[in-house]
Formats: C-alpha cells, sequence, structure tokens
C-alpha cells in the first residue's frame, strides 16, 4: 500500500506563507494524480487542490490565487505552497492519492493561522 508523508505544518500569522510537502512510497507515482484536503475542528474533509499526472490542477474557490499545488515525480513529491494565509485556513492538510483503486491519505499536518 502506498505510504503518504506530510510535512511543513505549523503555526503562522495571518497573511504569512506555508509551504507543505508530501513524499510518497508509491512505484507509480507519476501515473497517480495527487491533492491536498483539509479538515477544520466541527467541519467536514474538503478538497483543496488537486494536480494530475499531466500537471492538471483544480482548486477550491477559496484558496485560488493564494495556494498552488505542484508535484515532483522524480522525488515523488506533491507540495502546496500557501500564501496569503487566512485565519479560516487553520486545519489538518492531508495528502490523497488513489492506487489501484485504493484511496492512500497520510496522516496529515496541522496548520494553525492565527495571530
Amino acid at each position: 500500500q502506498v505510504q503518504l508523508v506530510e510535512s511543513g505544518g505549523g503555526l503562522v500569522q495571518p497573511g504569512g506563507s506555508l509551504r507543505l510537502s508530501c513524499v510518497s512510497s508509491g512505484t507509480s507515482f507519476s501515473v497517480n494524480a495527487m491533492a491536498w484536503y483539509r479538515q477544520s475542528p466541527g467541519k467536514q474533509r474538503e478538497l483543496v487542490a488537486t494536480i494530475s499526472s499531466g500537471y492538471n490542477t483544480l482548486y477550491v474557490d477559496s484558496v485560488k490565487g493564494r495556494f498552488t499545488i505542484t508535484r515532483d515525480n522524480a522525488k515523488k513529491s506533491v507540495d502546496l505552497q500557501m500564501n496569503s494565509l487566512k485565519t479560516e485556513d487553520t486545519a489538518v492538510y492531508y495528502c490523497h492519492t488513489s492506487s489501484h483503486g485504493i484511496d492512500c491519505w497520510g496522516k496529515g499536518t496541522l496548520v494553525t493561522v492565527s495571530s
């Protein structure tokens, strides 16, 4: 089973930036779409951004223009650059992929935006 390990979370002030990274153990990383989700306390997990094997990207409206998802197939990693962070971006951020029809999730990394 594919293992995903996230890193880069932390505490940042409103308006600040963070860069999240996710490294995959999968052998078919380059052909799989990758995604970042987030979950805030008391809320459902929501899709934040996706990047296809062909580098096409999609973002939830609330992060468009502020977040950028990228991938490096050689490193089997996907990053999420988060700029102009808002308090409402506070959440646990999860890396996701689907491999051979199986959903694979990382354990998550906490992002706290607070003054």
